[in-house]
């Protein structure tokens, strides 16, 4: 079996716990935090298994990537630190392990990410033996592999859009909802995921990776922005109250502009409350959900709602987007060495997952 060590044990972390600990293929070695607090605690109790797994966490990075781990899933944020994150990454690798993160927006698209990211990744994989696969946590699927899918069973093809459509009210990630998104904030508060040009950074790698599987060349990509606030108080149980006026939903597009028309889009709606912003799109259920729509002939389209922690929208997503990076740890083993990207690494079906007792 494969030893892995999961790496953080936030949203995503806790995911990968258990997403690991289901693989038949993998064996959970090791969990790091940084959280003091969380020294000693057992995997099982952070990933909410409801049972030990006999795996007690660490924040000793040294001694624990120096037991030869095959793979990290590097599941610590990298959005208010990506140089720390890149430096945690290029070590594990250079240790010898195989990565899997959600964390570098920017090498989605690794054949075209910036050489400030590619270098350090690449001289890693040259002196340690490595390798690393960079996927989304929105989920990364549901931006590459599953609209290509799709793509391919139309007869023409006009335009391709991903969406995101999220009540962020049951996000268990409190600073991101507030101050990376701005929901409460001023309607003068600028959120720093949201800034121009940030979108682009974060999704864009995703509109040139569909655009190279499909063989067109982009003009360019162009973001759109749309703010709304709220017209009344709204309290959320995770959160509290976010007053009226202030920043309650959220609309922008990363289009993949081809001969001068957005082609290749995809496009985030989040709320903080049902109520703002009724006449943005909506998920089925009005909790959220993933949708591709190919618009051409036929005209396709296709909703994906997964939950998980006790019927979570926003864990389920979390854990299918984990569950793409962790399904791919034992093809990457068996890989040569390399810096890979999601037209590279096949979306696994499940094998010896079906009808399998959890532990």
């Amino acid at each position: 079996m494969i030893s892995t060590i999961v790496w953080g044990t936030g949203n995503v972390g806790r995911s990968a716990i258990r997403a690991v600990e289901a693989h038949p293929a993998l064996k959970l070695a090791g969990v790091l935090v940084h959280n003091p607090d969380k020294v000693g605690r057992d995997a099982g109790e952070l990933g909410r298994l409801g049972h030990d797994l006999g795996v007690a966490a660490s924040g000793d990075v040294g001694a624990v990537l120096a037991a030869g781990p095959q793979a990290v899933v590097y599941a610590a944020s990298g959005d208010i630190r990506p140089d720390e994150a890149l430096a945690d990454i290029v070590r594990a690798i250079r240790a010898g392990a195989v990565v899997v993160t959600p964390s570098m927006y920017a090498l989605y698209d690794q054949r075209n990410a910036p050489p400030e990211l590619r270098e350090p990744v690449l001289a890693a994989i040259a002196d340690g033996g490595g390798s690393l696969f960079v996927s989304g946590v929105d989920p990364g699927w549901g931006n590459d592999v599953l609209p290509l899918l799709i793509s391919g069973l139309g007869g023409t093809v006009d335009v391709i859009r991903c969406q995101e459509i999220f009540d962020y009210s049951t996000y268990d990630q409190e600073d991101s909802v507030r101050y990376l998104v701005g929901m409460g904030q001023p309607m003068d508060y600028e959120p720093p995921m949201i800034a121009p040009t940030v979108p682009t950074m974060v999704w864009g790698g995703q509109v040139r990776l569909m655009a190279r599987a499909l063989g067109v060349e982009l003009d360019e990509i162009r973001e759109t922005l749309d703010r709304r606030p709220l017209d009344a108080t709204v309290r959320t149980e995770t959160m509290g109250d976010f007053e009226a006026g202030t920043q309650g939903a959220v609309r922008f597009e990363v289009q993949g502009i081809v001969d001068g028309e957005p082609r290749i889009v995809i496009e985030h709606v989040t709320r903080i409350h049902p109520s703002c912003a009724p006449d943005l799109p909506v998920p089925p259920d009005g909790e959220g959900a993933h949708r591709v729509i190919i618009e051409g002939r036929p005209r396709i389209e296709v909703t994906v709602e997964a939950t998980d922690e006790g019927g979570n929208r926003s864990a389920g997503g979390n854990a299918t987007a984990v569950g793409r990076l962790v399904s791919a740890i034992d093809w990457l083993v068996d890989a040569e060495p390399g810096l890979y990207d999601a037209l590279d690494v096949p979306l696994r079906p499940a094998v010896g997952k079906l009808g399998r007792k959890r532990s």
